[in-house]
């Protein structure tokens, strides 16, 4: 046998052992989307260690299908298990835990995924009916369940680092929204409204507008406004980014992962510097992914495509004509874009963040 057919036997091994792992990795997630659901890990949080009976009656599940999901989740390692001679196994989830599984605004929370991930499962026969015929599939089309976890993927970073950290790098813009009497912020493709929410906070005498072209999570976003006693100062409308400047002008206009997902990108940039006050800014904050294609690729880039081949180029497609960008959005392709719709700088803003990178545009 030649070496490299010995080489080439290897390189097949490593690929199905890698593909072996991601399906435990994917049954895995939709393991912690039934948790999430079902809300068995907040009655665990709750209640501490507890028996399937016990779990079943807390959260309102089938004993059977508690006892197993249970024992799946203490085989994967999520919970711990609890024996005691002489009573029923008993499980936990483990503090440490917690804040991935449980606590919706902590950085570690990243169970949403699960919500992600079964969104696209649910719609993943049109995603390859897509394919064949060329069109798209709508965003509406993958359902509650990837709605909820775009919106709650997003919601830690959303909630402390926009105002803690992301936008610390535009001091004037900051200075600007502290100081005037009533500063206007407009948060475009603002989802279920976590982002719009943090910068009502962040400036208290601020009015802002969160707009969304889902009307599935405009009313998510209202619907969050009011039970955070924001409903006076945020207005959450149903509507194009075009109609910005008749709603304008704005201090501020972020755009936060959602400029890859425009279908006319260059026109939704047009529409946001016509909505600038003089003097205003436009924050970008889109994917961190690498400067030119390379393959194979890091982590990151792994996970952008990935997204990309199942949800963003899909639900781009179903409106013509469109820029078809996917979610690998590199910064070239940023500043171009803000160039042709007349802005006079694009600056990649010096943010650290392992997901996201930052771009100021001034007109």
């Amino acid at each position: 046998m030649s070496t490299d057919l010995i080489l080439d036997a290897e390189r097949t091994a490593r690929l199905a052992d890698r593909l072996f792992e991601s399906t435990i990795g994917a049954l895995e997630l939709y393991s912690v989307y039934l948790g999430s659901e079902l809300g068995l890990y907040q009655v665990l949080h709750d209640r501490g260690p507890l028996t399937p009976a016990g779990l079943a009656g807390a959260a309102g599940i089938a004993p059977r299908y508690a006892r197993e999901w249970l024992e799946q989740q203490a085989v994967a390692g999520l919970l711990d298990v609890r024996e005691t001679p002489g009573a029923e196994r008993a499980f936990a989830l483990p503090p440490e835990h917690a804040p991935v599984l449980v606590h919706a605004d902590d950085p570690a929370h990243v169970a949403p995924f699960g919500h992600l991930v079964a969104g696209i499962g649910g719609v993943l026969d049109r995603v390859a009916d897509a394919y064949r015929t060329g069109d798209g599939v709508p965003y509406c089309a993958y359902g509650r369940a990837f709605r909820h976890g775009q919106g709650r993927i997003n919601r830690p970073a959303f909630t402390h680092d926009l105002t803690g950290t992301w936008l610390r790098a535009l001091p004037d813009v900051v200075e600007r929204l502290g100081a005037a009497p009533a500063p206007r912020v407009a948060d475009v493709g603002c989802g279920q409204g976590w982002s719009t929410l943090a910068l009502a906070r962040a400036f208290p005498g601020a009015r802002v507008d969160g707009l969304d072209l889902d009307a599935a999570s405009v009313a998510d976003a209202r619907a969050h406004a009011e039970q955070a006693g924001l409903g006076d100062r945020v207005r959450v409308l149903h509507a194009d980014v075009t109609r910005l400047p008749e709603t304008g002008p704005y201090d501020l206009v972020v755009v936060l992962e959602a400029l890859h997902d425009m279908t006319r990108p260059v026109e939704a940039l047009r529409a946001m510097r016509a909505a600038l006050a003089d003097g205003g800014a436009v924050l970008v904050a889109d994917e961190r992914v690498a400067d030119a294609f390379t393959a194979p690729g890091d982590q990151v880039e792994r996970l952008m495509y990935g997204w990309s081949v199942t949800h963003c180029l899909p639900t781009q497609l179903t409106d013509r004509p469109t820029a078809a960008t996917g979610t690998v959005f590199r910064a070239d392709a940023v500043r171009e874009h803000a160039s042709e719709a007349g802005f006079a700088r694009c600056a990649v803003l010096p943010v650290d963040d392992d997901f996201f990178r930052f771009y100021r545009l001034d007109r």
